[in-house]
């Protein structure tokens, strides 16, 4: 029943920026504490970005600085800014939710020298 959508990917320059957005369908949503993961081509899924229900963030030391994730709970959305990007930051991007494990279907930042 609960569904999450991913948006605003695309191709940017290096040094650029983006903003992710993530669509949680649901009741609880304000309940759980959100995550946004990333994987390129051929490495493994990893942590980017944290956000509890009470608003207590935590990132990747190699995005730290440079991306902010926020959540807006009377929309039911999560934000991921991405700034000052770099060519190693090209990975798909997912949102998750902590409680039942519930993924996106990512959304892809490509980002070009």
């Amino acid at each position: 029943q609960v569904q999450l959508v991913e948006s605003g990917g695309g191709l940017v320059q290096a040094g650029g920026s983006l903003r992710l957005s993530c669509a949680a369908s649901g009741s609880i949503f304000s309940l759980n504490t959100m995550d946004w993961y990333r994987q390129a081509p051929g490495k493994q899924r990893e942590l980017v970005a944290s956000i509890t229900s009470g608003g207590s963030t935590n990132y990747a030391d190699s995005v730290k600085g440079r991306f902010t994730i926020s959540r807006d709970n009377a929309k039911k959305m999560v934000y991921l800014q991405l700034n000052s990007l770099k060519p190693e930051d090209t990975a798909d991007y997912y949102c998750h939710r902590r409680t039942g494990n519930v993924w996106g279907q990512g959304t892809q930042v490509t980002v070009s020298s």
